[in-house]
């Protein structure tokens, strides 16, 4: 009997950030934007079969650490970025096959623009567009975006699911078979197959028709990642597939078996929705060459771009930190605060307890370990990686596969995926020995 084969993306979106880009390995003599890094990247990525390249976003700049946003900027936290459009183009014209995945915010943008926009990235890669949709909680984005403040969590994702939608029925308003291009008798589109919406809901007022011809795949493929109880709902509603987030094995079987009774809630069939769970990773050809590699990361940075990056996704101040405190001191600072201790703190009781007291010192150390996913990242031999992947993909009903990403430097990590990793799930059974589908759509699909 054939084994279920995994499916596995590419995430690229902090490669050149939190100083991943000058750690031995990384391209030389090129620094984000150059379009070559992207291109060759694109080119590596296809040589290894995997489904997608994808980029997660944000649009502001981390300013909680010490009020401003001066350490993210000299320290490349979070920071900069570019709309991947123009680049996810520019890699779709020297690939074939391997899709990719966009980030976009339901929060700030407009379904009609959106709609547009991925109908005509879907044409022009031939049908291998994916959009990531998020609903935006930090606050530097909504003040970019004309907010004072985060709006409620709830009506995020009201929005969210509004806003697909709204979508769809713009995607789905032109038939596939609209277009005629009759050069005999001059007619361009058939009108009885092309329809209005009409939509009129609590965020979006939008009349439509889409004002462009059907897509290859109809609609780009659907991904979302949410892992709150309400996220997850918002997850069997709007998502093809989900991103799941890197965290404990019993963690993950527990958001797989929440999403499936959410699936069945929405009359939908589990087995169709896949987890792509965020896996940080490092392969090379011995365990020992790759725990080296990933404990670089743990000189790549100096505590203020610690600082910034754990003020930034907790929204409290760490540079407000005594000489000397406790973790349940912090944390009810914190609370205080009205700022969110997020999973690090909570991870970092666990693990040293509450009441243990830490100097600001030796915080900025277990923070660094935080910042730079170092602790989070699994290093070793591919047989040994194939294996932690398989244990994961068993336990969460083998169904979906792998983000990985986050690696030490590129492009050196993305060619140890392709060349060590790619070969041992496949000599396995676990991945594909070529690429069958014709639409993104088509290849994730496969089992």
């Amino acid at each position: 009997m054939a084994r279920r084969r995994m499916h596995l993306g590419f995430d690229f979106s902090y490669s050149h950030m939190g100083g991943r880009w000058r750690m031995p390995g990384s391209w030389p003599g090129r620094t984000f934007p150059d379009i070559a890094m992207f291109e060759e990247m694109a080119r590596i990525a296809e040589r290894g079969l995997l489904d997608l390249l994808f980029s997660g976003d944000g649009t502001g700049v981390p300013d909680t650490w010490r009020g401003n946003r001066d350490a993210a900027v000299e320290w490349g936290m979070n920071w900069p970025r570019q709309d991947i459009q123009p680049i996810a183009v520019a890699m779709s014209r020297v690939t074939r096959h391997i899709g990719f995945g966009l980030t976009y915010s339901s929060s700030f943008m407009h379904p009609y623009y959106i709609a547009r926009l991925m109908n005509s990235l879907d044409h022009i890669t031939s049908g291998r567009i994916a959009m990531n949709l998020v609903a935006s909680t930090r606050r530097s984005d909504f003040a970019n975006f004309g907010h004072d403040g985060l709006v409620d969590h709830e009506a995020r994702y009201a929005r969210m699911e509004e806003f697909v939608d709204v979508c769809k029925a713009l995607w789905a308003s032109a038939e596939p078979d609209a277009m005629l291009w009759d050069r005999a008798t001059g007619r361009v589109g058939d009108p009885r197959k092309v329809h209005d919406v009409h939509h009129e809901g609590r965020f979006f007022k939008v009349d439509g028709p889409l004002n462009t011809p059907p897509s290859p795949q109809g609609r780009p493929v659907l991904i979302q990642a949410g892992g709150s109880p309400r996220g997850v709902r918002a997850s069997a509603t709007v998502a093809d597939h989900v991103f799941g987030a890197d965290m404990a094995l019993e963690l993950q079987v527990k958001q797989r078996h929440a999403l499936d009774a959410a699936l069945r809630a929405n009359g939908r069939d589990p087995e169709t929705v896949g987890i792509l769970w965020q896996t940080p990773m490092v392969v090379a050809e011995t365990e020992r060459e790759a725990l080296a590699r990933r404990d670089m990361l743990l000189t790549a940075i100096p505590d203020e771009a610690v600082g910034a990056y754990l003020s930034y996704n907790s929204g409290y101040d760490f540079s407000t930190l005594p000489e000397r405190f406790t973790l349940r001191e912090l944390h009810a600072e914190i609370i205080a605060g009205q700022a969110s201790p997020a999973g690090f703190i909570h991870e970092l009781a666990a693990q040293i307890g509450a009441e243990t007291r830490l100097t600001r010192a030796e915080f900025f150390e277990h923070g660094r370990r935080e910042a730079t996913a170092c602790d989070t990242t699994i290093a070793g031999s591919p047989g040994q990686i194939a294996d932690r992947l398989e244990e994961i993909f068993e336990a969460t009903g083998e169904r979906g596969g792998f983000m990985l990403g986050h690696t030490v430097s590129m492009p050196l990590d993305l060619i140890g995926i392709a060349d060590l990793l790619v070969p041992e799930l496949q000599r396995r059974g676990r991945f594909r020995t070529e690429y069958r589908g014709r639409t993104l759509g088509e290849t994730l699909a496969e089992n």
